[in-house]
């Protein structure tokens, strides 16, 4: 049977031809030289509905894309460059090197949030208005509807951690004629409508999906998407005061701050993540025979059971070798790890690298470290396939200096700016620009292990560090191949959020993750207000001396807490106010 995934090119042109809609006043679709297709012809034929829907499928992952900014047209790295995680690419203009330095605003930031929700949105609109018509049994028509009601609260979850509250469309199908309503729902209000479209399409939803309907929304999905936003709606940024004092307030987060309420809202996030795991149908990738390679395999799995809602791509893919191997593997144009994530990753012992008795050795820094560090970044002499090599064995790559002098393409200032290329999420066994070596990956959206840190968290915050809160985490680290595995017993509630923090950070990197917790916890302005650095290693013969150096001096100002909603559409409308600092 042929496999089905959902960006093909001809869904790509069902969605575009469908927005098109909301730019002529002629008709629902304009009749072009290549198409002549209308509402009537969409929705009277099942092929066509079935591919409209598939379309809207198609951003679901662009928040998270590696490639979501551009210099021009090359890429230069997405949320995780924005972040401390990695360094742009290229030191010319994005929207990355404008988080990196402080200079985002309304004029510069890219609009794709705000505009590729919406538009998406928009589209489950026209599905629901038209699936009364389509010529499909109920039960399928029951499954579409829902599906694309949980693809409308995915869309709208985007924005709500892109932007605060809002304006909720309902129904509602606008177009260029009519007044559109741009006045932004308070947070709490956003919040509720994802829940409850969440809840509805679960109804509805088979738990997981498997065969052609692999990838597509469940009942799994709806309820993790509820996990992920209970617990930034719980969370400081949100819940907390934080960026009130302004005539905005209830758009930038819950205006109601007692203990009891803030406690309340952890409980809820607790439940939600509770109830995936209550489903039983989610578990860790564990390889019993390699501790710890089951979290590098996972990511070359098309089909898994810690994926909950996932990015389908095509078989025999590259697309992140073509990204972050380095240039020696003709890869190109990936966001470069930082030190300061390198330096986050514990020794295999589980203590920190900061803890004298780790036996962490600054002089033989990647010794003995945490499994999942090889596995997320490449480093000098990380062994990498080689397609210029006979059966295709793996031989080192150079990142560092012979004698103070670059030693290749691959190395420390000539190809990569901070020592580090990323590893995360690549295949062993595929090779960039070659096309015999490809994987069959798909890319995560909301997996297992995230829900457990949810769980972990939410639960810490409402009761302190439970032993079940410790068993989430530990599942966790004891997949990593830590030994041991087990956290230090007594922690109390300060310290369990630390460390749930730090998990958070290693075992979900490059994952979109980071960019949203720091800010959400609001501790960005610790975090990313610094200087970050990379790794220099001078080899001279056997012996090699480890050097750190500047890279980048990041700012970080409290506006960027949120994103600026983009100037173009807060020019077309006074309802639509700005958020503050911007």
């Amino acid at each position: 049977m042929k496999k089905i995934y959902f960006q093909s090119v001809a869904y790509t042109l069902f969605l575009a031809l469908f927005f098109f809609a909301s730019c002529k006043k002629e008709g629902f679709l304009s009749q072009t030289t290549t198409s002549n297709l209308t509402e009537e012809t969409v929705f009277k034929d099942s092929a066509n509905t079935v591919s409209f829907l598939a379309g809207i499928y198609e951003n679901v992952g662009f928040s998270a894309s590696a490639r979501r900014f551009t210099y021009g047209l090359t890429p230069n790295g997405g949320l995780d460059a924005s972040s401390d995680e990695a360094e742009v690419y290229n030191s010319g203009g994005s929207t990355a090197l404008a988080w990196e330095t402080g200079t985002i605003n309304a004029a510069v930031v890219t609009d794709d949030a705000y505009k590729k929700s919406y538009a998406s949105i928009r589209a489950v609109n026209q599905l629901l208005k038209n699936m009364g018509r389509v010529p499909i049994n109920n039960f399928a028509k029951t499954q579409m509807k829902a599906e694309a009601r949980f693809l409308r609260a995915w869309y709208y979850a985007i924005l709500l951690k892109h932007y605060g509250g809002v304006h909720l469309l309902g129904d509602s199908i606008y177009t260029y004629t009519d007044k559109i309503p741009a006045s932004r729902n308070t947070y709490e209000e956003c919040v509720n409508y994802i829940l409850s479209e969440c809840d509805a399409a679960a109804q509805d939803l088979p738990t997981t999906q498997s065969g052609v309907g692999y990838g597509r929304a469940s009942k799994g999905a709806c309820l993790a998407l509820k996990s992920r936003v209970l617990l930034y709606a719980a969370s400081p940024l949100f819940s907390g005061q934080s960026l009130t004092g302004t005539k905005n307030d209830a758009v930038l987060g819950y205006t109601k701050f007692t203990d009891e309420l803030k406690k309340e809202r952890w409980k809820l996030a607790q439940d939600a993540a509770e109830a995936v795991i209550s489903l039983g149908a989610y578990h860790l990738n564990i390889d019993n025979a390699t501790p710890g390679i089951g979290f590098q395999n996972l990511f070359t799995l098309r089909y898994n059971t810690e994926y909950i809602f996932q990015l389908m791509r095509p078989t025999g893919n590259v697309d992140l070798e073509e990204l972050f191997q380095p240039p020696s593997r003709t890869g190109k144009n990936g966001a470069f790890p930082l030190q300061g994530l390198v330096d986050a990753f514990p020794m295999k012992n589980g203590k920190a690298i900061t803890d004298p008795t780790s036996g962490y050795n600054a002089q033989d820094p990647f010794a003995g470290r945490d499994p999942r560090l090889d596995f997320t970044v490449i480093r000098d002499q990380t062994l990498l396939q080689n397609r210029l090599v006979p059966g295709f064995s793996p031989v080192n790559i150079y990142q560092g200096t012979y004698k103070g002098v670059a030693t290749g393409p691959d190395a420390v200032h000539v190809g990569t700016s901070t020592g580090y290329y990323t590893n995360k999420m690549l295949s062993p066994n595929a090779v960039s620009q070659d096309f015999t070596h490809r994987t069959d990956r798909v890319l995560p959206l909301i997996r297992y292990a995230e829900i457990l840190l949810n769980y972990a968290e939410a639960a810490n915050e409402y009761n302190g560090p439970t032993a079940e809160v410790y068993q989430a985490v530990e599942a966790i680290r004891e997949r990593a191949g830590l030994v041991p595995y087990q956290l230090p017993a007594g922690l109390n509630q300060t310290e369990m959020r630390l460390a749930i923090q730090n998990e958070r950070r290693i075992e979900l990197a490059f994952e979109e993750h980071r960019f949203w917790d720091v800010r959400r916890w609001k501790i960005a302005e610790q975090t990313d207000n610094i200087q970050t650095k990379g790794l220099e290693i001078n080899r001279n013969g056997n012996a090699a001396t480890y050097i750190i150096f500047n890279v980048r001096k990041r700012n970080f100002r409290p506006a960027m807490y949120l994103w600026p909603l983009p100037q173009s559409e807060v020019a077309k409308s006074p309802e639509l106010i700005q958020n503050p600092g911007y």
